[in-house]
């Protein structure tokens, strides 16, 4: 009996004095899991899969979903055109062109007859050159010829990532000189939605790209803001999530993605812009919206729809998107 007293006495004695460390050791553990599983969704964000369902957005998800996307990340099939601009009475060619690091994008060029400019066209994430239709069916309208674009990763083009904008500026870069290639006599406007908005920025201030003008449609401000986002989507707390995310997304992809800020970017583009946003957009808010608006130099106009989300202004309003895209061609002369 007292052999069992004093073992017991002796093993509470070193539970006492290992409290600490047993503390610290379960902390350690519970932070390398939370470094492994940011580690894992980064990853699922940022390289798209060879199939299956693309998971939905959160805020159709079930509780269920939601349980399964926060386990396991998301799945991000990769991209595909369905289509074409046959598809909209558009007759059309496919170039390839090679940016400076190697990748090999897949464009479709469609000329019109008496252009006025040229409109090189890049989607949003997770997304391809066919959803740019409806834009290019528009400008053609209005008399410009147009150059819709995959970014690496989608479509045609190479790759198997994306880094929400951050490479993808090269890919703008490299599309930006082949349209003052293909027509040198014409002015070069740049057209974006979400992450090609962001491409395009990053591309003005930090690659010496100099269109005549931009087409700006819902860029975030900053890439942490972007992804606090979808965890508030989610329900749930964005700390220390989030800043988990984009650093092992950066430790990917060689990149810092903290500083990866469009509301920065903004204040070194000095051509004249048209930014148009949603009101109703649950992905970017208005708030962030106007302070790229705020920052831009150069000559801009800032248009929040009042019923459409973190969609294509074109297709849920095409009449109003279209007189002011003709508005902005106007006031730069063309």
């Amino acid at each position: 009996m007292r052999l069992s007293v004093s073992r017991h006495r002796t093993a509470a004695q070193w539970m006492r004095s290992h409290r600490k460390s047993t503390l610290a050791m379960a902390l350690l553990a519970a932070f390398a899991l939370l470094n492994l599983w940011a580690f894992r969704h980064a990853w699922a964000m940022t390289h798209f899969s060879k199939g299956g369902a693309s998971t939905l957005r959160p805020e159709q998800l079930s509780a269920v979903g939601r349980a399964t996307v926060l386990l396991g990340g998301v799945n991000l099939p990769r991209p595909e055109n369905s289509r074409t601009p046959a598809a909209m009475d558009l007759q059309f060619q496919t170039d390839h062109i090679r940016t400076v690091d190697g990748v090999e994008l897949e464009v479709w060029q469609v000329a019109h007859p008496e252009p006025r400019a040229v409109v090189v066209l890049f989607h949003g994430y997770a997304s391809s050159k066919a959803a740019l239709l409806n834009e290019a069916r528009e400008l053609h309208d209005l008399r410009c010829s147009t150059l819709l674009v995959d970014f690496r990763g989608s479509g045609g083009s190479t790759g198997e990532t994306t880094t929400l904008g951050v490479y993808e500026a090269e890919d703008v870069a490299a599309a930006c000189r082949h349209a003052r290639d293909l027509n040198p006599e014409l002015p070069v406007v740049l057209f974006g939605r979400s992450m090609g908005s962001v491409a395009i920025l990053r591309a003005i201030a930090k690659g010496g790209v100099r269109p005549d003008g931009a087409i700006l449609e819902c860029p975030f401000d900053r890439m942490l803001g972007t992804v606090e986002h979808r965890f508030h989507a989610m329900g749930l707390p964005a700390f220390p999530s989030a800043q988990l995310l984009v650093f092992w997304g950066g430790v990917q992809h060689g990149m810092n993605g903290f500083a990866h800020n469009p509301v920065e970017y903004a204040a070194q583009v000095e051509c004249p812009v048209l930014l148009m946003h949603g009101a109703q957009d649950r992905r970017v808010n208005v708030r962030e919206a106007k302070a790229i608006y705020g920052a831009l130099a150069g000559r801009k106009h800032l248009e929040v729809f009042p019923d459409v989300g973190h969609e294509a202004c074109c297709r849920t309003r095409p009449d109003l998107w279209a007189q002011l895209v003709e508005e902005f061609l106007d006031r730069l002369g063309l």
